[in-house]
């Protein structure tokens, strides 16, 4: 029959056993979880605590194994207590494994997010520059149209101009005209023998 102290140590295996699951299982769901960096953030942060956990349970055990009467007993609770450790090492080599992937996938999904801007940014710059291309079309368009009146203001006002030459060689040719013709009727008034 088992003595009253095996009792805690079996529960105290029992805990380690718990907790080394419980480990597995979250290091599964680490390796699972697509979701976001808070979701990989709170699995890295339930491994820590389930190790810390863990690490305490084994101290309880080997702090169990010392205080032992029999050395038989000791040494087995001992070599119990160093075969937790190694395999507590492993996990935690494991578990800074999961961390450092973690941290790998924080630094792709932040770049990522890097390169969305950048595409963004850059769909944004295309945008400004067909808008400014429009712009530039219609007011080359404007430019031809203006340019079109303007051609034809040039050649009314060339065209007025001439007729204001015309026009002023005329009012000198009929000034002329009647100058010459009040002269004339001066003259055959005035010197009717001439």
């Amino acid at each position: 029959m088992a003595s009253t102290a095996d009792v805690p140590v079996r529960v105290c295996n029992q805990e380690i056993v718990k907790f080394d699951l419980e480990i597995k299982a979250a290091v599964q769901d680490i390796r699972d979880c697509m979701g976001p960096i808070s979701t990989l953030t709170e699995l890295n942060a339930k491994v820590k605590e389930k190790f810390q956990q863990l690490r305490l349970r084994i101290q309880e055990l080997e702090q169990m194994a010392k205080e032992q009467d029999k050395e038989s007993e000791k040494q087995a609770l001992l070599l119990e207590v160093e075969n937790h450790k190694k395999q507590m090492l492993r996990k935690t080599t494991k578990e800074s494994l999961a961390e450092g992937a973690s941290n790998i996938t924080e630094n792709l999904m932040g770049i990522s997010r890097l390169m969305s801007q950048q595409v963004q940014q850059s769909e944004e710059a295309m945008q400004t520059l067909v808008s400014s291309s429009r712009t530039i079309l219609d007011a080359n368009e404007e430019f031809k149209s203006m340019s079109g009146t303007i051609q034809l203001g040039r050649k009314l006002i060339t065209k007025y101009n001439r007729r204001e030459l015309t026009d002023k060689l005329l009012i000198f040719l009929a000034l002329a005209l009647f100058l010459a013709t009040v002269l004339y009727i001066l003259k055959k008034r005035l010197f009717p023998f001439l």
